[in-house]
């Protein structure tokens, strides 16, 4: 593939920078770059800059244009990006909308289903929380335990999702429920959308050690949710939910998001002083950032392989849990280094008053961890990776 900007990709670039220079907010961008929200108030931020961004046609810029998208090739979409990278506003992840719910109803959903949810994703009108894992059942999620009974034209839902990015603020959900339980444990799944204003929804959010509450506990008591909200086939919801997986780990993949933050980690380093010096004249920290960037390179062009199953209407592969194994770990690594270069000043928390760069490299390292963990555990990662692309014979 030529990796070479064309002169129409160059002019689709200034087009983006221009319209981003003139609509880009001026305030709060660094708590737009990452991580969870603060508070409510940056939540609302963050919903803001979606609608922004909605506003000149700006989401979902890589979806086809029958569902609303601009129907960007590869090379668009990475330059998309870019630019939002240039400016420290990269997409804000407003749920579960664009990167999970929205390309796998354009995949399974019935034409209702994406006349009716789809647009409202595009736009920002509605937020979507998934609701997978259960307390005994996270790596393991095929346990789930969820029950899902139909009763006349609607299935009445009992149970607990955990682990619920956004629930808080979430207008629908996607959720697996048991509906065979006499069925073997993958089989006998459906996937079924709920909307969270449903009666008998309860959510409590849950503090990590970052502060932050963007996971949540979900408990459903007798909600009933219409029959037309089944994804896919009664039973088969195993399949839908893979797919949704797979979209799952391509977004938490990708080496350009690590790039902008190896940048910052240089200027870091440069600032920092070691032995009365700046760390950056020590050429051991500089060859550290050195593999730091070339892991991330890699890891940019690895995610064109996903590109290019999108655009060609297949579903993410397993080289989408390449990016999520590699890309976390990288993440990990970075922050942890940031640790050792602040030394003592490693150990004020965000925002306070004396911490180097408002405490951020602090409040990524306590929130990098969660990574490894979420949109299946990295070890589920290696085992995907084993068997699927490696051909290796189950453990």
């Amino acid at each position: 593939m030529d990796f070479n900007y064309s002169a129409e990709d160059e002019a689709f670039r200034r087009e983006f920078r221009t319209w981003l220079t003139a609509n880009a907010p001026r305030e709060g961008m660094q708590s737009l770059a990452g991580g969870f929200e603060q508070d409510e108030a940056d939540w609302k931020r963050k919903l803001a800059w979606y609608r922004k961004l909605a506003s000149g046609g700006w989401t979902c810029v890589d979806w086809p244009r029958e569902y609303g998208g601009r129907g960007l090739g590869i090379l668009k979409t990475v330059i998309y990006h870019e630019e939002l990278q240039r400016v420290n506003a990269p997409f804000p992840f407003i749920g579960s909308g664009p990167s999970l719910v929205g390309p796998t109803l354009m995949q399974w959903g019935t034409a209702e289903q994406k006349q009716r949810f789809v647009p409202n994703i595009i736009s920002g009108a509605e937020v979507w929380c998934q609701g997978y894992s259960e307390p005994n059942s996270g790596s393991d999620l095929a346990s789930l335990q969820t029950r899902a009974v139909e009763e006349g034209d609607y299935y009445v839902i009992n149970g607990q999702k955990i682990w619920t990015s956004q629930a808080q603020y979430a207008d629908w959900a996607f959720v697996l429920c048991r509906t065979d339980p006499t069925a073997p444990k993958h089989r006998g799944i459906s996937y079924i959308l709920v909307d969270m204003k449903t009666p008998g929804i309860t959510v409590r959010p849950l503090v990590q050690m970052s502060g932050t509450s963007g996971f949540n506990e979900v408990f459903f008591d007798d909600v009933r949710t219409p029959k037309k909200m089944l994804v896919g086939e009664k039973n088969n919801g195993w399949q839908v939910a893979i797919a949704t997986l797979m979209f799952e780990r391509g977004v938490s993949g990708g080496g350009q998001p690590l790039v902008a933050v190896i940048d910052e980690l240089v200027s870091l380093a440069q600032r920092i002083k070691r032995n009365g010096r700046p760390a950056w004249e020590d050429a051991s920290v500089r060859n550290r950032i050195a593999e730091f960037k070339c892991e991330a390179e890699a890891l940019k062009y690895t995610n064109l392989r996903q590109l290019t199953r999108r655009l060609k209407g297949l579903p993410p592969g397993a080289e989408g849990s390449i990016m999520k194994l590699c890309a976390t770990e990288l993440n990990m690594r970075i922050e942890l280094f940031a640790m050792e270069l602040l030394g003592p000043w490693s150990q004020l928390e965000f925002m306070s008053p004396h911490a180097i760069d408002d405490g951020r490299w602090s409040y990524r390292m306590l929130s990098a961890r969660g990574g490894t963990i979420a949109a299946g555990t990295n070890q589920i990662q290696h085992n995907i990776i084993g068997e699927r692309v490696l051909g290796l014979p189950k453990g």
